[in-house]
């Protein structure tokens, strides 16, 4: 969760980045203060600390100074958003807020609802992600300033039924599902493909559009293979994968590929800490357009001479690691450059394919 704040802050499109630590431990906030100046802001070059406000409330801090950190946060970015900024607002956690909330109303002795919380408590967090958004601003000069909320919530044991998670649910666009299990295999951002989701897509979609005419199509694609591969997995793990089908084995396969050389990223590195929007559609191309030529060999080959994944797999082992081996072109690649690179891939798999054929 910190990286994927950390990396947020470091790369979203904003001019000023306003973290609040509301409610969490102070070795949580000890890392922010520590991490925050050595990272290097892309934008000037400098320490990332010299554009962000940091507002430290810790657990062991009063309940009421934890309710108001959160819009102390919000009114400093409304505060720099009406001087013409784009302002980036990230919340850790709204959870805590929202404990400190059932306090108080405990303490005011007001009736409560759901899991000891207040009956005010959806109206509360929609009116503080109501406050974001893009605004043009009265007076002079003329401009224009915004402020994007990025809250994490942390329901206790992980359950999404929980009252501040049901509740944020109803409200945001957007949904980044932290999972532990992907965390402890180490792969990163953590973020469950199943689960997360965003409701930008149709207004997002001319701009996608017009990038790739496919691209709606290609990650629509790739979700059902995710899909489909977890749905699977049960059978896998009763009878192993020898029982699946040549086309379910080839599901599985790219899955793994979507899953590991796409999805998975290190933030560490030099050719994986960012992914420009042209490398993240030119994988895309080339990673659904060899599952559809496996899906069609599979299909249109003759009984008697049947093709298996086992024989794609040998006959193109070379091309399969030049297709994972995606990732490492590097970001900052010229564009034609890495589009000539995918677009060779690209016609490599139609030829490997039609030789498997004949």
């Amino acid at each position: 969760k910190t990286v994927v704040q950390h990396q947020l802050a470091k790369w979203s499109d904003v001019d000023i980045v306003v973290y609040i630590g509301c409610g969490e431990r102070g070795n949580e906030m000890t890392d922010v203060l520590r991490e925050f100046p050595e990272l290097k802001d892309p934008r000037t070059g400098e320490s990332l600390m010299k554009r962000t406000v940091l507002i430290a409330n810790t657990s062991d801090m009063p309940v009421a100074a934890r309710e108001a950190s959160i819009y102390t946060g919000i009114t400093i970015a409304e505060y720099f958003r009406d001087m013409g900024y784009d302002v980036a607002v990230i919340a850790d956690s709204t959870s805590r807020w929202a404990e400190a909330l059932r306090e108080i109303s405990g303490r005011l002795g007001e009736m409560p609802a759901d899991s000891g919380y207040p009956a005010y408590l959806s109206a509360r967090l929609a009116a503080f992600y109501e406050r974001a958004g893009r605004a043009r601003l009265m007076g002079s000069p003329e401009r224009e300033g915004s402020v994007t909320v990025v809250g994490a919530v942390s329901p206790p044991g992980g359950d999404f039924s929980d009252p501040v998670t049901s509740a944020t649910l109803s409200i945001v666009q957007v949904f980044w599902g932290l999972e532990k299990k992907l965390a402890q295999r180490k792969h990163f951002p953590a973020i469950n493909w199943l689960v997360s989701y965003s409701k930008y897509d149709r207004v997002l979609e001319s701009f996608f559009t017009g990038m790739d005419p496919e691209f709606i199509a290609m990650r629509n694609r790739i979700r059902q293979i995710l899909q489909e591969e977890d749905n699977l997995q049960e059978i896998v793990q009763l009878v192993g994968k020898e029982s699946l089908s040549e086309d379910q084995k080839v599901i599985m396969e790219v899955a793994k590929i979507i899953r590991e050389d796409f999805l998975q990223q290190n933030a560490y590195s030099d050719y994986d800490f960012t992914s420009p929007l042209h490398k993240s559609v030119g994988m895309l191309r080339v990673i659904t357009h060899f599952y559809d030529c496996c899906m069609k060999a599979i299909k249109e080959s003759p009984v008697d001479a049947k093709i298996t994944w086992a024989m794609i797999k040998n006959h193109m082992n070379e091309l399969i690691y030049k297709i994972t081996s995606m990732k490492f072109y590097h970001p900052k690649m010229p564009v034609e450059e890495m589009n000539a690179k995918f677009q060779g891939l690209f016609d490599e798999i139609d030829k490997a394919f039609a030789a498997l054929m004949e």
